[in-house]
């Protein structure tokens, strides 16, 4: 484990929605190296390849090479499109990312509890399990994800703890995409379990044309850190999102990155 950046607070950098294709290779070292510089851990919230191939995690593994902190990821959907996603588990895993599907690890102190989610819709909108055997099998997915992330959050015994997701828990996040797909990008059945289990911040992706910050019905922070949105909201910064959480009990002052101020958690 490298030495913490500060003494003062931990950092995490976010981001998901990369995409990796075959023809990405040298293409994204840099800017991995640029998150691990800044934090103290990389947070990768889904969608890491485009095809979910093993070719495509392989890339992705080794435009990972130069990063020197710890990196903690959820798979999205665009890994599961070749029915192979323990393959790119596989691969990341053998690279030294740490791939939570249910399951919590803790970071300097930092509890993280993830799984990929799960689509539905969200509050009144919420898609019921009533009718034919192809909608309960959809919803029992969205109940099984969230399911999922509860138990996640379960094991942890850490005062500190961020939830890593690839779809969205709250309707917040995803304004400005078409309403009609608002169904597909995630579910409030994922906010249930965070409510039961409170977290300190909940990062996503999937919504590309989405909004970078909302807030779950008790108040806490939702990043939607999906790399294309981060780099048309905040073109003139490196396209991760950078979260800060104070070591100690208290409030700390945010910082700044490239002039542009980041969050902390109080």
């Amino acid at each position: 484990m490298p030495k913490p950046k500060s003494a003062s607070c931990i950092r995490f950098a976010a981001v998901g929605d990369i995409h990796v294709t075959k023809d990405s290779a040298g293409s994204l070292r840099d800017f991995f190296s640029q998150a691990s510089d800044a934090a103290d851990a990389l947070l990768l919230c889904g969608d890491l390849t485009d095809y979910g191939t093993a070719e495509e995690a392989h890339v992705l593994a080794e435009e990972l090479g130069g990063v020197s902190v710890p990196i903690i990821a959820v798979l999205g959907n665009h890994d599961y499109e070749s029915g192979t996603p323990e393959k790119v588990t596989e691969v990341l895993t053998h690279a030294g990312v740490r791939v939570l599907d249910g399951e919590a690890c803790e970071i300097l102190g930092v509890g993280i509890a993830g799984t990929k989610g799960f689509a539905g819709g969200f509050g009144r909108g919420s898609l019921g399990a009533w009718g034919e055997p192809a909608i309960k099998l959809f919803v029992k997915e969205a109940l099984n994800e969230a399911m999922k992330l509860e138990a996640a959050l379960a094991k942890l015994r850490t005062q500190r703890r961020i939830a890593l997701l690839h779809y969205s828990p709250v309707a917040s996040t995803i304004q400005g995409e078409p309403l009609e797909i608002f169904p597909f990008l995630g579910s409030s059945r994922l906010e249930d379990p965070l409510l039961r289990y409170p977290v300190d911040a909940v990062f996503h992706g999937h919504a590309h044309r989405g909004t970078p910050e909302g807030r779950t019905i008790n108040g806490v922070p939702v990043y939607n850190v999906a790399k294309p949105l981060l780099m048309r909201k905040r073109p003139d910064v490196a396209p991760f999102w950078l979260f800060e959480m104070p070591r100690e009990e208290g409030s700390v002052a945010p910082a700044t990155v490239g002039g542009v101020e980041v969050t902390a958690a109080s």
